[in-house]
């Protein structure tokens, strides 16, 4: 297995004297030197305001900025730069359309499709929408290996349905779902899309195209790129046709004293002084990826996956949540060792430098849905191997021994 710890210089730090196992990449990933290194060249050399100055520095300022634009609409393979705008995060992306593709288009009586694995960002924008317009929010069951029901999302889909948002890849199960045919069936009744491509832009090759999404929202940190940047995809009749979400600098045409009007797509969204130096660290973070391959790193987690599956398995007193076949679960996992609080556990971890995940993950609901109030989640990325996955289970036998003489 080849190894790309060496360009994550943090990954050669200690914590609490151990060597750094970080396995919470599900929360935020690690940023290659490159990335690191574009933000301070960024602020060092090109500092400036886009699209308003005509001098030198703000038109390289510009340039970079939407450079990074062409690498993002290439990595998802959307068809046209002006589909692609920046957010600050996958939950901004989901907000935006919740509150301005939601009014414009949904009224009484209309119902919004999601599933129980849905992160809380791609619960509640559409709890308030609904509250808002009078719309009802219906839930697509799992089977009993957490898997999205898809004969029950056919059985729930009618001419009333209008959205159906779900995630690409589970925080917690670690499931794809079958976005083709959910796409399919949902646009057989008129309803659109919205993909929450949160946890997997930054693991499987994504092409909005192919699977045929209306929107696809997603976020920086969590591929390698900076914090306070994310990605909203739409299709572009469909982006025309919304009011912006924000208001002021930028996004305006000519403004009035009573009235204004508004620039075109994708300027019409991104109103004020965006985030340049993370949209620019984005453009590095698509770059390295890349580099690298996404089919790589998808089948490097599939490696990961197969050896942790094993080693995990093996431990007496080991729940995992979601399908046991390494085959069927990416990226992710979530587990319980028995008698232990998940909490009790990621300390444990912490103190021989294995840093997991505890608690609910950001989705109650499906907490609520398994049955349980927490897990543990131990998450992949690129830049992890064999050996982190050992460390994983050399400290869940500590802490399984500790709490054994409680």
């Amino acid at each position: 297995m080849k190894t790309y710890k060496n360009d994550f210089d943090i990954l050669k730090t200690k914590v609490n004297g151990q060597p750094l196992t970080y396995l919470d990449s599900g929360a935020t990933s690690q940023k290659p030197r490159q990335v690191i290194e574009a933000l301070a060249d960024y602020y060092e050399h090109d500092n400036a305001n886009i699209h308003r100055g005509i001098y030198t520095l703000s038109q390289r300022a510009t340039d970079h900025y939407e450079a990074a634009r062409d690498k993002v609409q290439h990595f998802i393979h959307a068809a046209d730069r002006r589909s692609i705008i920046f957010t600050r995060s996958t939950t901004e992306s989901l907000n935006w359309l919740a509150q301005s593709y939601g009014p414009a288009n949904l009224k009484v009586g209309d119902e919004i499709l999601l599933t129980y694995m849905e992160h809380h960002s791609n619960i509640v924008p559409w709890q308030v929408l609904a509250q808002k317009v009078g719309a009802k929010l219906k839930y697509v069951a799992l089977d009993d290996q957490g898997f999205l029901d898809l004969d029950d999302l056919k059985r729930q889909l009618s001419d009333k349905t209008k959205l159906v948002t779900l995630t690409q890849l589970s925080n917690v199960l670690g499931v794809k779902t079958p976005v083709k045919e959910v796409v399919k069936a949902a646009h057989a009744v008129g309803a659109k899309v919205i993909l929450d491509g949160a946890q997997g832009a930054p693991h499987m090759p994504v092409d909005v195209t192919d699977l045929d999404v209306d929107f696809y929202a997603f976020s920086g940190h969590k591929m390698m790129g900076p914090t306070g940047i994310g990605v909203l995809y739409g299709r572009l009749e469909l982006l025309d046709q919304m009011p912006p979400a924000q208001y002021g600098g930028e996004m305006i045409e000519r403004v009035g004293l009573y009235e204004s009007t508004y620039t075109e797509l994708p300027e019409r969204f991104e109103a004020g002084t965006p985030n340049i130096a993370g949209a620019i660290g984005l453009g590095v973070a698509v770059d390295y990826l890349q580099s690298v391959g996404m089919d790589t790193v998808e089948a490097h987690e599939a490696e990961l996956m197969a050896y942790a599956m094993d080693k995990l398995q093996a431990i007496d007193g080991l729940t995992i949540y979601g399908p046991k076949d390494p085959k069927q679960h990416h990226a992710v996992i979530a587990f319980n060792l028995a008698g232990v609080h998940p909490h009790d556990v990621a300390t444990i971890l912490d103190q021989s430098g294995v840093e997991v995940r505890a608690g609910h993950h950001c989705a109650q609901p499906l907490m609520d849905y398994l049955g349980v109030t927490a897990t543990v989640r131990a998450s992949f990325y690129l830049y992890n191997d064999l050996a982190d996955i050992d460390r994983l289970v050399d400290a869940l036998k500590v802490a399984q021994e500790y709490f054994a003489y409680e």
